[in-house]
């Protein structure tokens, strides 16, 4: 058995890692559109989803991240290890097709918020942000991209930013929140669906899962936890903080969105969004520039740090 490993008290941003970014690259422009699509339609109605869908996303999380930090490998490597190959390989197909359609809507999303803010067309400020992110990726060592991906998570605040310059009925909406309103129609139920699967979704596993084993490889005493079941303790530690607070941040960022959307759009009449950029449209004239300014930037800065966790996550 190995020596215990001496106990060192951990920086805030060593213990705030893995589960912070996977937590934030939920808030994807697709996720965005969700929640902006569910705050448009039924206004307050839908925030309880917030509380609701947190312990199930946080659970999940934590198991792939255990996963990853007790076996050294992930999801996939796992899968090939205790499964016939054929069936990860379907998964892990899966997988990719589902991302590469996720990683083209967020582009696309990308390029028409650029262009909502400076003019010009939205295609060619796509292929622009797809180039830059895709060098980002290649050239950038893994240590320090990661480092860039933490900072990236800022630019959820902007939701956060664009509650506060807009009128929300605080009473109702913590109402809604607290008490669910649950219709059993068509409607309400697709928006559910819609909810519980942005918020959990496959390549947030992946992810996450993969960024424990980096991490693990890049950190010379640290080894995987079957070899090393004497760091078990501080790192399982860690992996619950990071992974609760990740979670947490990601869904109090979608409650946030929902809100500002619900308290503009669906306030005065505007039921119908298709896509985020459409919603950050929509806010100029009811909620203001700065409202829409803030909404766009956020639908930027969000899709930087989804698309690198997307490719990521299915390479």
């Amino acid at each position: 058995m190995d020596a215990p490993e001496p106990e060192t008290k951990p920086s805030l941003a060593r213990l705030l890692g893995p589960g912070l970014v996977t937590g934030a690259s939920d808030d994807d422009p697709s996720g965005i559109a969700t929640y902006s699509q569910v705050g448009a339609q039924f206004g307050y109605g839908m925030l309880w989803t917030m509380l609701f869908s947190y312990p199930l996303m946080a659970g999940i999380q934590e198991t792939s991240a255990d996963i990853g930090r007790v076996t050294g490998h992930g999801i996939a490597g796992n899968l090939v290890r205790h499964y016939p190959r054929w069936l990860a390989m379907l998964i892990v197909a899966t997988l990719v097709t589902a991302n590469v359609i996720n990683i083209g809507a967020d582009i696309g999303a990308m390029g028409a918020a650029v262009s909502l803010l400076v003019g010009g067309p939205a295609a060619i400020y796509a292929v622009v942000l797809a180039i830059c992110s895709l060098l980002l990726q290649v050239f950038v060592p893994y240590h320090l991209y990661v480092k860039g991906l933490k900072w990236l998570t800022l630019a959820l605040f902007a939701y956060v930013g664009t509650v506060l310059v807009v009128h929300v009925d605080w009473a109702a909406a913590l109402r809604a929140t607290l008490i669910p309103s649950i219709k059993f129609d068509a409607a309400t139920i697709t928006a559910l669906v819609a909810v519980l699967g942005t918020t959990i979704s496959p390549y947030l596993f992946f992810w996450q899962v993969s960024e424990e084993v980096e991490e693990e490889r890049l950190s010379i005493p640290e080894r995987p936890l079957k070899f090393a079941p004497s760091q078990a303790p501080a790192q399982l530690r860690r992996i619950k903080l990071d992974t609760y607070v990740g979670m947490g941040f990601s869904n109090l960022v979608a409650f946030f969105i929902i809100l500002a959307v619900a308290a503009t759009l669906h306030a005065n009449g505007i039921t119908q969004i298709e896509t985020a950029s459409q919603a950050a449209q929509a806010l100029k004239p009811v909620a203001g520039p700065l409202a829409s300014l803030l909404f766009t930037i956020g639908i930027v800065g969000t899709g930087m740090l989804a698309i690198p966790v997307l490719a990521g996550s299915a390479a």
